[in-house]
């Protein structure tokens, strides 16, 4: 009789430390069931070197969005990117979009630098002033080359 009860404490304490984990990744990974709540632009990229589903999209350091979709533009050879921006922010319609590293050994994000128009995007339009990444490899090599270009 006494294995059961220490059986039965023992199994409601697992449980109840599965259960806290899957909260805790859910709140720390930012998913929700409900799926993306805001709007979609549209951006195109020389390069989304380091860039994923699921970046952050930050505006002056804070996430605002996230990455949704990636794609090859078949006609252009460009990356074309989706990404969803919370309902609250509203850009200018001169806003660019650049992609951001969090530093030397840090991994990369999207970083929206706002204009000043009066005017603001909506869901679905494109935004044609963007910076694709930067790779590293390459500067370095620039660097060590003595190349001054």
């Amino acid at each position: 009789m006494s294995h059961t009860a220490t059986e039965v404490t023992v199994g409601g304490l697992v449980l109840a430390g599965a259960i806290a984990f899957g909260a805790y990744a859910v709140s720390a990974t930012g998913f929700s069931i409900g799926g993306d709540k805001g709007y979609a632009l549209d951006a195109s990229f020389r390069s989304l070197e380091g860039i994923n589903v699921g970046s952050d999209v930050r505006l002056a350091g804070v996430k605002v969005g996230s990455v949704s979709e990636i794609r090859l533009n078949p006609e252009t050879y460009r990356a074309d990117m989706t990404l969803m921006v919370q309902d609250g922010v509203r850009l200018p319609d001169d806003s660019s979009i650049v992609i951001s590293s969090e530093g030397l050994l840090g991994g990369n994000f999207v970083e929206i630098s706002p204009g000043g128009s009066p005017f603001y995007y909506g869901a679905g339009d494109e935004v044609l002033d963007t910076q694709g990444s930067v790779s590293l490899i390459s500067l370095l090599l620039k660097y060590v080359a003595g190349g001054s270009e």
